[in-house]
């Protein structure tokens, strides 16, 4: 079977494409199926959040770019940058994975964290969109990238903060 042993961050001419919620692009080795059938092996040297638009590449060369499925979510508003905050500390002392937006966090939805949230004077929108949450703090900070432009690929190294 043939494998994906590395990613890269922009695809410019994908062969196909995958499909996935943000539990299933949380992998390493596993057997995958792209949208529109190639079989492949991904092989990763350690597992790693695969992030939406990400292209696996193939050992022969090819590229399935990564996209993730929508899913139920819950956007979650304060009344201030500071409500913001606070809400945030809520959520992440429960160790809930968070995607984190300059106005927003989204998180999966769940009716009792959704009626904590409310209780706590937030504004709680249930949406359906890709789930992109943060890195663990004990993970490997994901900063350096491998770009394919054609026949000649080049890395950098991207601040995230």
């Amino acid at each position: 079977m043939i494998r994906a042993t590395h990613t890269i961050d922009h695809v410019h001419d994908a062969a196909d494409t995958i499909t996935l919620d943000e539990t299933a692009r949380h992998r390493r080795r596993v057997r995958m199926l792209s949208n529109n059938g190639i079989a492949f092996l991904l092989d990763l040297p350690e597992a790693r959040l695969l992030r939406h638009g990400e292209g696996l590449v193939l050992e022969d060369g090819r590229v399935i770019e990564v996209q993730a499925e929508p899913e139920q979510l819950y956007e979650v508003r304060g009344k201030h940058q500071k409500h913001l905050l606070q809400l945030a500390w809520q959520l992440g002392n429960r160790h809930l994975p968070a995607q984190i937006a300059q106005d927003c966090i989204r998180i999966r939805a769940d009716h009792v964290i959704k009626t904590m949230l409310i209780g706590l004077g937030a504004r709680v929108s249930e949406i359906n969109a890709p789930f992109d949450p943060e890195g663990g703090a004990y993970g490997r900070a994901d900063t350096t990238h491998t770009h394919s432009h054609g026949h000649h690929a080049h890395s950098h190294t991207n601040d995230h903060d």
